[in-house]
């Protein structure tokens, strides 16, 4: 059956000479550029990527037939369907467990691979996306057979996208995600080298991936000829060394920790206005609001610590993308999610302040709202954060919201609520139209409510809603 032909490229794939990402007909196809093909041909029949899928470490794919090639695509020899990720998120999204398990995985993969005769072409985080719970690899056209001798070409990567935000974590007690998202490169290790101190530097490993590595690319700025012609003067490196150096930082990168900092969720776990039954009714509202929709793909807005995700996902939820402003909550999130096993991707986001369109002509990364559709939402004890504590407009927040998803379920915490009380202690009372009335008057313009809940022991209110 011949394919509709509205295939686009997508906005990120251009770095790559052995192929490009298109999506077709809501699927991901992958061309394989004629400089590739040979290389391809010989991990397919070496078994590779078979090999590579089964023990779950790239994403599954297969080899389309010609009369399945999109119109635009025809002048290709060799394209490939692969799965599909729903919610495509980036390291500066992650938790630092997150980033730590991408980054174990890559170099897990990587002694795989060596094994069978091939590595990876390049150590970008941006490969690796989290599926069903677990880290993936995406990037099936990084693949290459082993060359005797070579080094680890993406080594300079590996510490800028993936080791140094970890160091930075480990060492400094610092979170990685603001520090990153400036910066798609991820964190130099120049940088790190002078954030570093004496007692930091004393560890051989810390000595030298950052503060060797540092001096070694110092001198290529300053005499990048002289660099070069040290280069070439290398000795081969044997391959018993390359895996030797992959265990050693495997080793090392599964021992670096976070220690949590003191926290929003923290507080809110402890302290929130929540009776035992109005928690109670509220769980069944969300439980029955998900049962109804049956979505595929779900956003919990305002995750805390997965609390209400969880109950989507047994009651019905596909997919479920968590997401929170509170760094803790979110690495909370993601061990239940792991030791659980659940469908769930907990991100850290500032809906205020969102991950934004970034990169070459600002289209390379794209913004949380571009990436971020689904079937449902449910954003419980979030308005008030965005309308009262970072003075968003009622009616710009109730446009943002529903343009989520086609069901929603929102909920609203009047002005009487000892939470907004405690707001309004410390900032003048601005919000004059922040009412029952006023927000149900806005909502109102952009949906249908299908039902209206108050909660027991409570003046909060709960709206089940149908966009227009």
């Amino acid at each position: 059956m011949k394919m509709k032909d509205d295939t686009f490229k997508e906005s990120s794939s251009f770095r790559d000479n052995f192929g490009s990402v298109y999506h077709s007909n809501g699927s991901i196809l992958r061309t394989v550029n004629q400089i590739a093909e040979k290389n391809f041909d010989n991990l397919k029949k070496k078994n590779v990527f078979k090999q590579s899928i089964d023990k779950g470490f790239l994403i599954d794919f297969k080899e389309l037939e010609k009369n399945q090639y999109p119109e635009t695509l025809k002048k290709y020899n060799v394209i490939l369907k692969a799965k599909k990720i729903s919610f495509i998120s980036y390291p500066y999204e992650w938790s630092f467990d997150q980033l730590k398990d991408a980054a174990l995985h890559h170099i897990k993969f990587q002694i795989f691979l060596l094994e069978l005769n091939c590595v990876l072409r390049d150590s970008s985080a941006f490969n690796i996306q989290f599926f069903e719970g677990k880290p993936i690899f995406i990037d099936i056209m990084s693949l290459k057979e082993y060359e005797e001798g070579e080094y680890w070409s993406g080594y300079k990567q590996f510490c800028e996208n993936f080791l140094n935000p970890l160091l930075i974590g480990d060492l400094k007690n610092i979170e990685h995600n603001n520090l990153i998202r400036s910066s798609i490169e991820g964190l130099d290790t120049i940088l790190l080298n002078k954030i570093l101190n004496i007692k930091n530097k004393i560890s051989l490993n810390v000595f030298t991936h950052v503060v060797l590595q540092s001096k070694f690319l110092e001198q290529d700025i300053k005499n990048p000829k002289a660099t070069r012609e040290k280069k070439n003067k290398l000795k081969k490196f044997k391959k018993s060394s390359y895996v030797f150096m992959l265990n050693q930082l495997k080793i090392w990168i599964s021992k670096l920790d976070l220690k949590k900092n003191q926290s929003t969720w923290g507080k809110y776990e402890n302290c929130n206005t929540y009776t035992e039954k109005s928690l109670s009714e509220k769980e069944k509202i969300v439980s029955q609001f998900v049962e109804k929709t049956q979505p595929n793909k779900l956003i919990d807005l305002g995750c805390n610590n997965g609390q209400f995700s969880k109950i989507a996902i047994a009651n019905g939820a596909k997919e479920v993308v968590g997401i929170d402003f509170d760094i803790n909550a979110i690495s909370n999130t993601y061990k239940i999610s792991k030791k659980d096993n659940l469908n769930l991707l907990p991100l850290y986001i500032d809906l205020s302040n969102p991950s934004p369109n970034q990169g070459w002509r600002q289209l390379e990364r794209l913004g949380f709202k571009e990436r971020f559709k689904c079937d449902a939402v449910i954003a419980l004890a979030i308005e008030h954060h965005l309308i009262i504590g970072k003075n968003v407009p009622i009616n710009e927040f109730i446009e943002w919201i529903v343009d989520f998803g086609k069901f929603g379920l929102l909920e609203f915490i009047p002005k009487e609520d000892e939470t907004i009380r405690d707001m309004l202690s410390t900032k003048e009372d601005i919000y004059l139209d922040y009412s029952e009335e006023n927000f149900e008057k806005e909502l109102l313009k952009k949906t249908k409510i299908i039902n209206k809940f108050k909660l027991l022991d409570s003046q909060r209110i709960l709206y089940e809603y149908k966009t227009l």
